[in-house]
């Protein structure tokens, strides 16, 4: 009964992330990952280390995480997450036309650390947080957060609240020095979780060929459909959809695999890994208790060899 009870819960959060996300655009199914992915794959990152982001955005692009070198247990501390790209650049739309790039990110935190809860996150920061809706991976997986899609002009820059556990109430937590991994993407992606490709790819020839004939696929939702005559006769018909811009014409000799489009993808997917430590607080004490025996130490022996000095003086007067 309680699985039932957080799956609807959970559930329902998700239904209000993508509330809050479709005004910032059209939404396809390739261009919300992270989100939709959710329903894809039980676990985001592979056995190999590899993102399931890489799937569905080929491109490579870089992706940046910052984090502190160490924090304390049960304490909130943020992590930066930068997605760059070129501002200017448009992005093919599901429709075919030309539209702003969205961005969304996966970032898998160690065991036990999770968002932090609003009322733990400092004013300071809540501003930096601003309104992003961040969300766990599933109920199970608290650790692993999801956002997206975003409008890339203004969230390029994230800023993620996270709360660090306690080993003291957690026994599976030790102080140690852990991973975090980031995959982020930025722009629509190239193939759909089904395998099929979107619009924001390149289209290959199927077959070698000479192109008898190149026509509309759609009135309403424009397209091509490229008929390729092989060297036995038959005929194949390649179906572009809406957005890349075709390169071949009718009468053209092709080879199997030759590009019959360009490539109008300008985002692509970055994955970076950082490490964080988690600090015992006694650690820290212990040094500064080291630190300030040896001050006392050489203030002792400032001290001592003034003594020294002044005895060897007397000596010398009398």
């Amino acid at each position: 009964m309680n699985t039932k009870i957080k799956s609807f819960f959970f559930s329902a959060l998700t239904l209000l992330g993508l509330t809050i996300a479709l005004p910032f655009g059209f939404v396809s199914s390739v261009e919300a990952y992270p989100i939709f992915a959710q329903q894809n794959y039980e676990n985001p990152r592979e056995a190999t280390g590899r993102l399931v982001c890489a799937n569905c955005h080929l491109a490579q692009k870089p992706a940046e995480i910052e984090v502190p070198q160490a924090v304390l247990p049960d304490t909130v501390f943020e992590a930066i997450v930068e997605i760059p790209y070129d501002k200017s650049s448009k992005q093919v739309l599901a429709n075919g036309k030309k539209g702003e790039l969205n961005v969304g990110f996966v970032l898998i935190l160690p065991e036990g650390f999770e968002l932090a809860p609003a009322d733990r996150i400092p004013e300071e920061m809540k501003k930096k947080v601003g309104n992003v809706y961040y969300q766990p991976y599933s109920p199970e997986k608290k650790n692993i957060l999801v956002v997206g899609p975003l409008p890339g002009k203004k969230y390029s820059e994230l800023v993620v609240p996270i709360l660090s556990p306690d080993p003291a109430k957690n026994k599976n937590v030790s102080y140690l020095k852990y991973p975090i991994y980031l995959g982020a993407n930025r722009g629509r992606g190239q193939v759909y979780p089904d395998g099929s490709k979107s619009n924001n790819t390149v289209y290959n020839a199927s077959a070698a060929g000479k192109i008898t004939s190149i026509a509309t696929a759609s009135e309403k939702k424009g397209g091509y459909l490229v008929t390729i005559e092989k060297s036995n006769g038959e005929t194949v018909t390649d179906k572009i959809p809406a957005g890349p811009e075709l390169l071949v014409r009718e009468g053209q000799v092709l080879t199997a695999d030759q590009p019959l489009t360009s490539n109008p993808n300008v985002g692509g997917f970055g994955q970076k890994d950082v490490e964080v430590v988690l600090q015992n607080p006694a650690r820290i004490q212990g040094l500064l208790v080291f630190f300030v025996f040896v001050l006392l130490g050489q203030v002792l022996l400032v001290l001592k060899k003034k003594q020294f000095e002044k005895v060897q003086l007397a000596e010398m007067n009398f």
